[in-house]
């Protein structure tokens, strides 16, 4: 009569097959990596360890098959014809394991590839995650660090170019107001004392006010041009306005500007940058681009703005790195948040097109 177990509480154990030594699970367990298992099965889920190890392994037992199933042998004293046969085979061997070792790590040097080509002034560019187990571990820290490292790049760049414009105003309002009004005072004192000098001394003395007056006009633009007032009285269509008159030259280049209205609510920093982007742009086809035509269009996008500055020169020059100023622009399109694409091609100029939405509209 058998006797039956029974566990604390009087229940009797369910019974269960033995599970039978198996070599395969035993090596499922020893290849596959502990933790959450990639998507893709089979060889793909080996670490690179064991995908070296069986690379070898396979080399090794292929060598072994074809002295086994085939008429090659060596025998001792070895002759010429062995000699031959056993430079054959390593040859075969060293080919056949180079051969499956480059595909092994071929993701490797593809990883190392497309981690050169990231530029964080375009961001949104990702690895695809392949290869083995350490190479997708590998793409996906790096894919997490570029994450990390645009939205700190953005916050960064934002508080950058947010105190550059404060500084800016301040040395712009310092200009206008101190060095302007002291300037002013300097003109009127000469005025006054013009009145009591000899006729011999008074055209002198006009010479040096045209000289002030020329000294205060160029003061005036620089502080303009470090921060334009118009922008925060009257709005950004206005300056853009006041900035295609300040840089026209009819005789030269022909710029034509586009404002479609009503624009949608834009924060201070967004119309700066706007600013800032189109000024770059004229300046640099004004410069370098020896257009005929410039065009700048404003209009209302998809909830937020879209501006163009489009010109018909020679385009960008062919160098594998952009100029300060289009470096410029991307940052501080990406301090805002923005989409800067800038296009060349050669003999039809370059078109640099800026797309912002607004916080409200995303939501």
């Amino acid at each position: 009569m058998g006797v039956t177990a029974s566990r604390p509480g009087g229940a009797a154990p369910s019974a269960q097959p033995a599970r039978r030594f198996s070599p395969i699970r035993v090596l499922r367990s020893a290849f596959v990596l502990r933790g959450r298992r990639p998507p893709e099965p089979g060889y793909k889920r080996l670490s690179l360890y064991w995908r070296v190890v069986i690379v070898n392994a396979l080399v090794l037992v292929l060598a072994t098959t074809l002295l086994a199933t085939t008429p090659a042998h060596v025998s001792l004293p070895g002759t010429v014809e062995d000699a031959i046969v056993l430079v054959a085979g390593l040859a075969v061997v060293i080919v056949t394991n180079a051969v499956l070792l480059r595909v092994t790590f071929k993701s490797l040097a593809g990883l190392a590839a497309a981690m050169r080509s990231v530029d964080l002034l375009k961001p949104g560019a990702r690895l695809r995650r392949s290869g083995g187990v350490e190479v997708r571990q590998v793409i996906g820290t790096f894919n997490e660090m570029l994450d990390r490292l645009e939205r700190e790049r953005t916050q960064s760049n934002r508080r950058a170019h947010l105190a550059r414009e404060a500084e800016r105003r301040r040395i712009g309002r310092e200009l206008h107001d101190e060095v302007g009004q002291r300037l002013t005072g300097i003109l009127l004192q000469l005025e006054r004392t013009r009145t009591h000098l000899p006729p011999e001394l008074r055209d002198n003395l006009a010479r040096t006010q045209e000289l002030v007056r020329s000294t205060l006009d160029e003061i005036g633009a620089i502080a303009w041009r470090l921060r334009p007032g118009i922008l925060d009285d009257l709005g950004l269509a206005k300056a853009l306005e006041a900035l295609v008159q300040s840089v026209s030259d009819p005789a030269r280049v022909r710029i034509l500007l586009g404002v479609a209205e009503p624009l949608p609510a834009l924060g201070p920093d967004a119309e700066i940058v706007l600013y800032r982007v189109a000024q770059e742009g004229l300046t640099n086809a004004l410069r370098h681009a020896r257009a005929t035509e410039i065009r700048v269009e404003l209009r209302p996008q998809d909830g937020g703005v879209h501006l163009e500055v489009v010109d018909d020169g020679c385009g960008l020059a062919a160098t594998d790195t952009e100029g300060e100023g289009l470096r410029g622009m991307r940052e501080r399109a990406l301090s805002i948040g923005g989409h800067l694409q800038i296009e060349s091609r050669a003999a039809d100029g370059v078109r640099i097109s800026l797309d912002i939405v607004p916080p409200a509209a995303v939501d």
